[in-house]
């Protein structure tokens, strides 16, 4: 398999990485490849199209469907984090099977935590290995929840380009400046010209690499939350609502608001007036039942819940005082309004029109 690094800018929609913020990625694309808007994974948040992206496959394969998890004839729910929870095959192993090197850099832990096996070498910016640090000859990392973090990751990258040549590199950020920074502020732009000159470099130092850009979800400014299951608990309706996007880092989610949810009914006779209670908010673009959102979006059927309920534009549900709230102070995903990311691909393994969705980047890796 060719060499191969593969780019995962956590939170990048299309308006962050342009000609014009960053100009050097665009020429190597159009003298090299190819840069086009494609689709993420349902539902918009991290797991999720981690998954698929180093799969290669649809959420019906992998069987990551959030962040967060709820086992509802067990009640046990908790934050995805370690193995375990990824069912398919990934790149990298598909890399070590032939013998070749693989490397993992993300600034979250849990990237690694989740999907690290077949990474020869694994780090992460939340918990650096201090062996691999010296080897890179990287001093340790900003906090996670900084602009810097994004900076420090990517001069990981090209030092473990520089230093250990692996066969296939997997780097991923942090989406902190994007849950904060909308396109074309300067921390935006800064973000983006770190990549630039990342790549650059990289390319510099192999100019045979293949190299993908692409991001695991976009991000928007939303105005309307809703607090879907104090609604619910205020009408003794038996429903428990999981939000697919909960994660730890509250820097990111004050409200551990998203744009997505999938509700567990725990009494047959609260079905009709919960269904009523959903479509007669203007907040919530439309509910589900689970067979629909699986066959729509290809996610399991049984993990999902009974339905699954998406947020309109400018709208995310979350864990507000009162039953809704308005604001100017969240960036969030999660919805179906996030699914379009950038792709920008150099010596590209086929052709613009092949890529319709990120994960297509290791699906043509591994079936070509």
């Amino acid at each position: 398999m060719k060499k191969c690094a593969i780019f995962v800018v956590d939170g990048c929609s299309p308006a962050y990485l342009t000609p014009k913020s960053a100009p050097g990625l665009f020429r190597l694309a159009e003298q090299f490849g190819f840069a086009k808007v494609v689709q993420g994974a349902v539902p918009t948040v991290t797991n999720v199209n981690h998954a698929c992206i180093l799969s290669g496959e649809f959420p019906e394969i992998t069987q990551v469907v959030g962040n967060y998890f709820y086992n509802p004839a067990t009640k046990e729910e908790g934050f995805v984090e370690e193995r375990g929870f990824m069912q398919a095959p990934t790149v990298l192993q598909a890399y070590q099977r032939q013998g070749q090197r693989t490397a993992l850099l993300t600034v979250k832990g849990k990237i690694l935590g989740v999907y690290g096996q077949g990474a020869d070498l694994g780090l992460s910016a939340q918990n650096p290995d201090e062996g691999l640090l010296g080897r890179l000859d990287l001093e340790n990392p900003p906090p996670v929840g900084t602009l810097e973090s994004t900076w420090w990751i990517y001069r990981a990258a090209v030092a473990c380009v520089e230093r250990e040549s692996p066969d296939l590199l997997y780097c991923t950020t942090n989406d902190y400046a994007f849950h904060h920074y909308g396109p074309g502020t300067p921390q935006a732009l800064e973000q983006v010209r770190w990549l630039d000159e990342a790549i650059g470099t990289i390319h510099a130092l192999e100019p045979d690499r293949q190299i993908y850009v692409t991001a695991d979800h976009g991000m928007n400014q939303k105005h309307h939350l809703v607090n879907f299951q104090r609604m619910c608990d205020n009408r003794t309706l038996a429903v428990h609502c999981l939000a697919p996007l909960k994660d730890r880092y509250v820097e990111n989610h004050p409200y551990q608001e998203g744009g997505v949810l999938y509700l567990f009914l725990e009494r047959e006779a609260d079905r009709e007036p919960l269904i009523a209670l959903a479509k007669s908010l203007p907040q919530v673009e439309k509910i589900l039942t689970r067979e629909e959102a699986a066959a729509q979006y290809h996610l399991p059927v049984d993990r999902i819940g009974d339905y699954v309920l998406f947020a309109a534009p400018d709208c995310a549900f979350g864990e507000t005082e009162g039953e809704t709230l308005e604001t100017d102070q969240v960036r969030t995903h999660g919805s179906l309004y996030e699914r379009e990311v950038p792709l920008v691909a150099i010596h590209p393994q086929g052709r613009a029109e092949d890529y319709a969705y990120s994960k297509d980047i290791v699906h043509r890796l591994l079936h070509e």
